[in-house]
């Protein structure tokens, strides 16, 4: 995620969508709805897989007080999450520089048992409370079309029947912690062989034929 953070009001906040597929386009979540969580401050939030490399489950979960938030998400989500997050931590210390000195936390980031999910997440949007120095993660449910909606439909014709929404409210400290292990989980998935690109299994098999390793062990890499 690029360009400048963006400040949080009680009412609003102008992010930066990205969608399930990775992509990201500028958006405006509007006024806070009946269906909006607000997770604020949060004591605790991270994101994990549960699964075998090649069929794992995403989620992002948040903690305040006994209030427990898990949500579903996509690899990609995850990914993108962790860039803006480094991306935004980098933009804010230029742009606020007082709360730009924090030590990197070392935490525990693993997901809370029992996972249970409350909604898989369609939209993630960052803001930012100048106020307060907070970093706010927007998270929203995936959009059910209804019978006269169509894909095509813009984000503000369908804004008004989407689902839940989640806005989780961390430091500057919890945002690094989050982004740096979002990526450390990203990049556990399963091995990539050098030569073709393909996924591989637990037996070294690429998926599919690669042409290039002739039956031949060769360097892999894990993405």
């Amino acid at each position: 995620m690029s360009g400048c953070p963006r400040r949080h009001r009680d009412s609003e906040v102008h992010p930066k969508i990205i969608t399930r597929e990775g992509s990201d386009v500028r958006g405006r979540i509007a006024r806070v709805a009946s269906t909006t969580i607000d997770l604020n401050p949060v004591s605790r939030v991270t994101a994990d897989a549960v699964g075998v490399p090649g069929q794992r489950t995403f989620y992002i979960q948040a903690r305040k007080a006994q209030r427990l938030v898990t949500l579903t998400c996509e690899k990609e989500q995850i990914s993108t999450l962790s860039q803006a997050l480094n991306t935004m931590v980098d933009d804010l210390k230029t742009r606020y520089p007082k709360g730009a000195r924090f030590n990197q936390l070392e935490l525990d980031m693993s997901l809370e048992y029992p996972v249970n999910p409350e909604f898989r997440v369609g939209q993630m949007g960052l803001g930012y409370d100048e106020d307060r120095d907070m970093i706010v993660l927007v998270l929203r449910e995936v959009a059910r079309l209804s019978p006269d909606e169509s894909e095509t439909d813009t984000l503000e014709q369908r804004e008004a029947d989407e689902g839940r929404t989640i806005r989780i409210f961390c430091t500057r400290a919890q945002a690094d912690a989050l982004a740096r292990h979002s990526e450390e989980v990203v990049g556990r998935g399963r091995p990539i062989c050098a030569l073709c690109g393909k996924p591989m299994d637990v037996n070294g098999n690429v998926e599919g034929f690669c042409p290039r390793r002739n039956g031949h062990g060769d360097e892999i890499v894990f993405a």
